[in-house]
């Protein structure tokens, strides 16, 4: 807290200081496309040859400040775009207007920049690696996030589980994701704490990721302790397109993208456009899946005059299915049931969202930029499990039901100004948030063949309110150094009222928490090839409101404390290199598991490690990646060799070879790496871990485009989700703790074809 006074210090005499003696030249504009003129986001704009650059904002603007009078070669360049260079003459006092315009072309590693004001250069590659790996839904296109992996455990209705930096992250705990500025993680979720199904999202939809590490950044708060994801919608299309795909196991899936006003409008600035996507699959389990998920949505975007533009998007989501479950080892070893069949076939579960978004950013008289954002989500969940099959209830099984009716209320307005103090660059953010849940009947029951229910054991409805402001200063120390200074503040409100106790119509338990969460980023540009980074900060996740309501006070906001430091180097204009060493400690880990309505705290924990990610640019049309993450995950508590984290990943590696050529050919071979782990405290049982071989390849005519897609090439049986977990069978005298595991795709083909009109 020490930092506080420094920083409201530091924002006082920002927004006080008269700029009027700024007598140094500008050279400012605005970068688009040439063929739409839709404005380009995060283009990089610098000058050739010195450590001076900037990124543009969301309508395409971009200055450079405090140059001297001289000669400048400006280098405009974004990703899927030709690069540009212009030169410039600059006066001092005078601003100099130059409006770059890029054509479309190949992807080009030389255009990804190191300087040029970008804090996180490989990001700007998400877009290529969405396009060119095996997807099925948007769920796989977390992948994209180097180090992060995810399984499916229940049909593929229900959100996966993520790995992460040493966490098994469950199903969002430790990793923030959302989606056009709106939460993904459901707070005090039924099936448990942070559940995050980025299922409604038609990955078609997505325009780029901004994902990080760490819990470093002003504008992510609850639940981005091991990272954050963000994944941002196209805001227009270049052409309307029909896919059709069909693969093993009854696979067919349709997605259509319509652009509903044409390239006239596109021209004036106005957008608009629908997009749908079916799937159906029966999967690969001997008891057919019935799968279904139906996604459509809307999304407008224009400006409005010269210095607004608005976004709205509307959208639906519903899924359908039926899941075989977790198989326990001892079942196939005996031959009681192979390795795709199960021991409950009655589970599954039926879900459904619906979003309402808007958007407005304003360039305000003095050019800062303001954004306001409301939405409304509309969310229901219901989930038929069955983990211990006869342990508690010999007669009717132990399978469950976890449900619950979600209202989510938000706002969100940034405010952000780039200037000077003290004759340096200074660039300010500030923001404020309010995110209200409303749950009604949040469930946990007792059912037999998801048709009877035999006891309720958990119900209530649940309310939370979270109101965040942060403010954030990044100042250019001098042409090489930078600092970004964060001080971040959380309140919380939770609420609860019982359905099941006597007193439930009088007793509502309630209880408030706040968290103040400061952030320092230090950055070194030592040359256009090689940028160093130091990152500090604390970070939280929210613990589950029926917990929090009768927890002490430390237990209801544990803090995240971490620190990395690394650096972004490209040895060579087609090569970009990161590696970065860090460590995480928890203060508590608690989790609200769902499953048995208890909430399972672990106590205080430490994660450090090392994560490495390369691209290099083989050939014109050729690209080579790699990710690899190690971590040292320990409850810091726990004896010597009792200390393990459960399921949580130490070794995991991706990577492969992408081809697109401009004569229409594409292709990529991809492999996945997970290395086996404990899976319990003590390491006395052992999650397997598993080497992977995916592909794609295709055809790009005019307006035809033609794929293949194959994942588990090799048909290795490898094990998706596994669990420690106690159970007994039907007619087993005694229970069995052991692993219960969802086997991985069998060898998996796909084929699909895309028009476009």
């Amino acid at each position: 807290m020490k930092k506080l006074p420094l920083l409201l210090f530091l924002s006082l005499l920002y927004h006080t200081s008269a700029l009027a003696f700024i007598h140094s030249g500008i050279i400012k504009g605005n970068v688009r496309g040439q063929a739409d003129h839709t404005p380009l986001a995060g283009a990089s704009v610098s000058v050739v040859s010195h450590s001076i650059g900037t990124t543009t904002d969301v309508f395409g603007e971009y200055a450079l400040t405090n140059l001297t009078t001289g000669t400048y070669t400006v280098r405009v360049s974004y990703i899927g775009y030709t690069a540009a260079t212009y030169t410039v003459q600059v006066q001092d006092g005078e601003t100099t207007i130059l409006h770059p315009r890029l054509e479309r072309g190949m992807f080009d590693l030389s255009e990804i920049t190191v300087s040029g004001g970008k804090e996180k250069p490989l990001n700007a590659i998400s877009a290529i690696d969405v396009a060119m790996r095996p997807v099925r839904s948007s769920q796989d296109v977390l992948r994209s996030v180097p180090g992060l992996f995810i399984a499916q455990h229940a049909g593929g209705g229900k959100a996966e589980q993520i790995f992460l930096r040493g966490f098994d992250v469950d199903h969002g705990t430790d990793m923030r994701l959302t989606v056009d500025g709106m939460p993904v993680n459901m707070v005090s979720h039924a099936h448990g704490q942070g559940y995050a199904d980025l299922h409604f999202l038609i990955p078609e939809t997505i325009e780029s990721i901004d994902y990080g590490k760490g819990p470093y950044q002003a504008s992510q708060g609850n639940f981005a302790t091991a990272g954050y994801a963000s994944f941002a919608t196209r805001p227009s299309l270049s052409n309307s397109s029909i896919t059709l795909e069909a693969g093993r196991f009854d696979t067919y899936r349709a997605a259509g993208l319509f652009d509903l006003l044409g390239e006239a409008a596109g021209q004036k600035q106005q957008h608009a456009y629908l997009a749908t996507e079916y799937m159906f699959t029966n999967g690969y389990f001997e008891s057919p899946q019935n799968f279904n998920r139906i996604n459509l949505m809307g999304r407008y975007q224009g400006m409005i005059g010269s210095n607004k533009l608005l976004s709205v998007s509307l959208s639906t989501f519903r899924s359908r299915w039926d899941a075989s479950g977790q198989v326990p080892n001892r079942a196939i070893k005996d031959g009681t049931i192979s390795r795709f069949g199960s021991i409950d076939d009655t589970e599954g579960g039926i879900t459904s969202r619906q979003n309402a978004n808007a958007i407005l950013t304003s360039i305000l008289p003095n050019g800062a930029t303001l954004e306001n954002q409301v939405y409304f989500v509309k969310y229901d969940f219901e989930l038929y499990s069955n983990f211990t099959f006869f342990l508690r209830d010999s007669r009717n099984g132990d399978q469950i039901r976890q449900r619950e009716d979600r209202s989510i209320y938000g706002y969100r307005s940034t405010y952000s100004h780039s200037g000077e103090l003290f004759g340096k660059t200074l660039k300010s953010e500030t923001g404020i948030s309010l995110r209200y849940d409303a749950v009604q009947d949040s469930e946990l029951s007792r059912t037999k063949g998801r048709r009877v229910t035999l006891s309720e054991v958990k119900k209530g409805d649940i309310e939370e309110v979270n109101a965040a402001a942060y403010t954030s200063h990044t100042l250019a120390l001098t042409p090489r150094w930078s600092l970004n200074a964060v001080l971040r503040f959380d309140q919380f409100l939770f609420g609860f009222q019982d359905k099941l106790t006597q007193d439930s119509l009088y007793r509502h338990q309630t209880a408030q928490q706040h968290k103040a969460s400061p952030k320092l980023n230090l950055f070194y540009t030592h040359s256009p090839q090689l940028q160093l980074y130091a990152s500090a900060g604390k970070g939280f996740h929210s613990n589950d409101t029926r917990v929090s309501v009768v927890a002490a006070r430390n237990e209801i906001l544990p803090s995240a404390l971490g620190a990395d430091l690394g650096f972004v180097y490209k040895p060579v204009p087609v090569a970009v290199l990161q590696a970065a060493v860090w460590f995480l400690d928890l203060e508590q880990e608690f989790v609200y598991v769902g499953d048995e309505g208890i909430v399972e705290p672990i106590g205080k924990t430490r994660r450090y490690g090392l994560d490495l990610t390369a691209r290099y640019q083989l050939a014109p049309t050729l690209f080579a990646d790699a990710d690899v993450s190690l971590a040292r995950p320990r409850a810091r508590e726990a004896a010597e060799g009792s200390n393990y984290i459960p399921l949580a990943p130490s070794i995991t590696g991706t990577g492969g070879l992408t081809r697109r050529s401009d004569n229409g050919f594409f292709g990529s071979l991809r492999y996945r790496y997970l290395k086996s782990r404990p899976a319990n405290e003590d390491y006395s049982l052992t999650a397997s871990g598993y080497l992977l071989l995916d592909a794609v390849a295709g055809y790009t005519f005019k307006s035809l485009e033609l794929k293949l897609t194959a994942e588990n090439l090799l048909n290795e049986k490898w094990k998706e989700a596994q669990f420690e977990t106690e159970s007994r069978l039907r007619n087993e005298p005694e229970s069995v703790t052991e692993i219960h595991f969802t086997p991985g795709t069998p060898f998996y083909l796909k084929a699909s074809a895309t028009y476009k009109f």
